[in-house]
């Protein structure tokens, strides 16, 4: 019989949300140990330092993070203000992790977590054990530490859904991967942009990372140097009033003007859109191009790159030997994903939630921020703070607050799910509900194109 209490919370990832689950971890005079995979707190917001959030600072700063960095002579961005990604992990991500100093350790990616002598099937003294979680130096050194229970903010960064349709690679898509990316290309960089100036893109995805593409590839095909620069828009759903976001119904500005940017790249005749294509195949031409092939024969004019933006999804593989309670559809805690499930959930709304909705028949384990939505889209930064706060104070034991959850996120000014999206032959669910189409009009945007995936983007690969 083993006790527990003197014991860290061991925290896996130091993204917005895991550095915020240490700051109130020490508010509540409770240990954290936070395991990065990356050489640099927010490894995985780096990876897209050049893309503008579509949320202003105010909503994306930890109430608990900002109480530690005060002290320190930190300097609160302007809230009304946007960040990039990179401007995230340089002014509030690493102060942060500075703060949390040896609390963080760097370079050190998470293998497997598991009870202290116990796998899966045991049950004998299971819940009295600790937890022991294993992980990897970047020197390739194993090793490991014991906890009192375990934070998951690891995201899904590092698992991106792949271009076949079915959720699996489509036939040659590895093959191709030479003409194949799944991230948001930084256009701003002269390498980036000399791979795709000049050519034609396939952008496979419907969502803000879609539109992301999108936007930047106009304004390259605009551009002294981008005559030629052509895109072809793949998506599996029909365009209704919908594609495109909630425009200016949008409650997050910038949200919506990123959905009409990717309207007027397409009204403007810089992207093709292609309805209705589930992506089946992608095959080699002879001088090097690629074809995609859908489902049901059609073939598309050969491109020369490929941008591949279907989702991500959460790596449990690490977690297989604790009891997960998971939905079956979208990985996600079995009482959340009701709540957020995208094939019935509208309006960017979700239902408060804490510590219950991402418990899990094994005590002590919480997967939270953009891990904790599986396969879902559209997280942001102040679900992940909110989750941490409600999750920490129940490991201190104060119930009370741990329930006292307050949650409302701006609505997205569209209704209807992905579900009904997807099917070309539905009709659009503009009419008759909660919010309308957005006008077809066309909002200018500032220097860089707003928002990647998410707000919070805890996207990274275990610990990173």
């Amino acid at each position: 019989m083993t006790t527990t209490a003197h014991l860290p919370v061991v925290v896996i990832g130091a993204g917005p949300t895991g550095l915020a689950a240490a700051a109130h971890l020490v508010g509540r005079g409770l240990v954290p140990l936070v395991l990065e995979a990356g050489s640099a707190a927010g490894g995985a917001v780096r990876e897209w330092a050049h893309v503008r959030l579509f949320s202003p600072w105010g909503e994306v700063l930890d109430p608990a993070a900002e109480k530690l960095l005060a002290p320190t002579g930190w300097t609160r961005p302007d809230p009304t203000a946007y960040p990039s990604g990179g401007d995230w992990a340089e002014q509030y991500l690493q102060p942060l992790a500075d703060v949390l100093g040896d609390r963080v350790r760097l370079g050190t990616r998470v293998t497997g977590v598991s009870r202290a002598g116990r796998d899966r099937i045991v049950d004998a003294d299971r819940e009295l054990q600790p937890f022991v979680v294993h992980f990897t130096h970047a020197d390739g050194r194993e090793d490991r530490v014991t906890a009192r229970a375990v934070i998951d903010a690891s995201g899904t960064w590092g698992t991106p859904g792949p271009a076949g349709a079915s959720g699996l690679p489509a036939l040659g898509e590895r093959a191709a991967a030479d003409r194949i990316v799944y991230r948001v290309p930084d256009l701003g960089s002269s390498a980036v942009r000399a791979r795709y100036a000049g050519r034609r893109t396939a952008v496979i995805g419907s969502g803000a990372s879609a539109f992301t593409a999108l936007a930047e590839l106009a304004r390259l095909a605009k551009s002294a140097n981008g005559a030629g620069t052509e895109s072809v828009w793949v998506l599996r759903r029909a365009i209704s009033g919908s594609t495109f976001g909630g425009g200016g119904a949008d409650q997050l500005p910038e949200r919506g003007a990123l959905g009409l940017a990717a309207k007027a790249a397409v009204d403007d005749g810089h992207a093709e859109a292609v309805t209705g294509f589930r992506t089946e195949a992608i095959e080699r031409t002879p001088d090097g191009r690629v074809v995609l092939v859908g489902e049901d024969g059609r073939r598309l004019d050969p491109v020369d790159e490929v941008i591949v933006l279907t989702g991500f999804r959460p790596d449990l593989s690490f977690l297989g030997e604790l009891r997960l309670g998971l939905d079956e559809r979208l990985q996600a805690p079995a009482a959340l994903a009701p709540l957020i499930d995208p094939n019935q959930h509208s309006c960017g709304t979700v239902y408060p939630h804490g510590h219950r909705e991402l418990s899990h028949p094994e005590p002590g384990i919480h997967l939270v921020g953009m891990k904790s939505y599986g396969r879902a889209p559209t997280f942001l930064a102040m679900t992940g703070y909110e989750q941490v706060r409600s999750v920490v104070a129940a490991l201190a034991g104060d119930i009370e607050a741990a329930d006292r959850v307050e949650l409302a996120l701006p609505e997205t000014g569209v209704c209807g799910g992905a579900g009904l999206f997807d099917d070309p032959d539905a009709a659009p669910a503009d009419s008759g509900s909660c919010c309308t189409a957005p006008e077809p009009e066309v909002v200018q945007l500032s220097a860089r194109a707003p928002g990647p995936v998410t707000d919070s983007t805890e996207t990274s690969a275990a610990g990173g």
